[in-house]
């Protein structure tokens, strides 16, 4: 009998999870993600189908918890030091519910009852941290201001060196959320027409200032229900990853190597802007994420110009290496530390989830070198990365043109994009931090 009123007590979609349970779940998912070497989406979605009763509208509240405090994990750790408090996932959640969601000492007593699905009582020590933080501020005159644009001391010399005195306005306005942008698939329907369509499932948008393919919603939305997703018709994608699509000046007939592809996000925009004319190769040494391509090319009606080849079969591999001179476009979105990400991955400023960052740049030139020969003379190869650290990105570059002395780089057509290479940024562009060199090989020349 137990279970079945607690399923019936929970599993409500309108959402009936207590503010306590809520703030118990946050809690739950904030410890399991700092033990944990997977990113903390990954933790927080494990956690959720670990408990299917949980309504969508509390799994929506859960989550939204969960990332505002890890956007604020500087603040809230500052907080906790001055306090003399140890720092842990509870303690972070008691300093954000007071700080930043304004809840008064009493309601933090009732939030903190001990019932169940609660968390348990307030000790002594919390009780005296929150008489410690009445009438403060998540935002100190004391702090720091690494520390009060969430800067991770990894990174700090740096951004500092990078941004000078936009350090930290660039920083800082990488702390909340990304809106929701979508790419129009215009091989299918024209952008306004898309956008209509989005208007009468309700979803409100507006072009993108960049992107000729681009839709940003307006507010948090539901797709999922929309005839343009299900239709093929709109996919999610930021407008600077879209950017690094669009400035790769594809057309009709070419000959295209996504050598990058992951699962598919850039070969979908590269397809559409070809208008399923030409020939695009989709590689990936991540066999799993580039098989799920396949599924999205369907549903945009681009499969047929794409060949999947992952890098995990040799018989691929010696393919790539006859395709001397071979591609009109070679772009490489190469892995890098994703520092340009941190708007959606709060977490991803205080983890390291995979390679070093040394290891990282290893492997960039590697790719660059690997995929250089693949392009025409006269033909394009595109760099670019998520990161905002310019070791992965103007010095990677540089180095490259010194090994290959006959690349040349291109300026993006929009000076608001960058110069020499397009440099977007949250703050500069409402997009996430990427960056893209354009480098054109030199044309063959005649024998004397």
């Amino acid at each position: 009998m137990t279970i079945v009123l607690r399923k019936r007590e929970i599993s409500c979609t309108s959402g009936c999870m207590k503010p306590q349970a809520r703030i118990q779940a946050a809690i739950e998912i904030l410890e399991k993600a700092s033990e944990s070497r997977v990113p903390m989406d990954t933790v927080t979605g494990d956690y959720m189908r670990g408990r299917r009763y949980i309504g969508a509208k509390d799994r929506a509240a859960v989550a939204e918890r969960v990332y505002a405090v890890t956007r604020a994990h500087a603040r809230l750790g500052w907080h906790l030091e001055r306090a003399g408090v140890g720092d842990s996932p509870r303690g972070r959640v008691i300093v954000h519910l007071m700080l930043a969601e304004e809840a008064s000492a009493k309601r933090l007593g009732d939030l903190f009852d001990g019932s169940s699905y609660a968390p348990p009582v307030l000790d002594d020590q919390e009780q005296g941290l929150i008489r410690a933080l009445d009438e403060l501020a998540l935002e100190h005159p004391d702090m720091p201001d690494a520390v009060r644009v969430e800067c991770p001391p990894l990174y700090e010399p740096t951004l500092r060196g990078y941004f000078g005195e936009s350090f930290a306005a660039e920083l800082g306005a990488m702390i909340p959320g990304a809106p929701l942008d979508l790419r129009v698939n215009t091989f299918l329907i024209p952008r306004e027409n898309a956008r209509d369509s989005l208007a009468k499932d309700e979803v409100e948008t507006d072009p993108t200032p960049f992107s000729p393919w681009g839709l940003r919603a307006r507010a948090k939305v539901y797709l999922a229900k929309t005839k343009a997703f299900s239709k093929g018709w709109v996919d999610i994608q930021d407008e600077g990853s879209q950017m690094i699509a669009h400035i790769c000046g594809v057309r009709p007939g070419m000959q295209v190597l996504d050598f990058c592809a992951g699962g598919g996000g850039k070969t979908l925009a590269l397809a559409a802007a070809m208008e399923r004319k030409g020939r695009i190769v989709a590689m990936d040494t991540d066999e799993r994420r580039l098989e799920k391509g396949r599924e999205r090319y369907r549903k945009a009606q681009v499969a047929d110009i794409i060949e999947v080849r992952p890098l995990t079969d040799k018989h691929h591999t010696k393919w790539l290496r006859r395709q001397k001179g071979t591609f009109d476009v070679v772009l490489c979105d190469v892995p890098c530390s994703g520092t340009g990400t941190w708007r959606r991955n709060p977490d991803m400023r205080w983890a390291v989830y995979g390679p070093r960052l040394e290891e990282l740049m290893i492997v960039q030139a590697e790719i660059l070198d690997r995929v250089a020969e693949a392009v025409k003379p006269g033909g394009k190869l595109v760099y670019a990365t998520c990161s905002l650290l310019p070791e992965e990105n103007e010095r990677q570059v540089e180095a490259f043109l010194v090994r290959h002395p006959e690349f040349t780089v291109m300026a993006p057509e929009n000076p608001a994009l960058g110069a020499p290479f397009m440099r977007l940024t949250p703050l500069r562009h409402n997009t996430d931090g990427f960056f893209a060199a354009t480098l054109i090989r030199a044309e063959e020349t005649a024998a004397l």
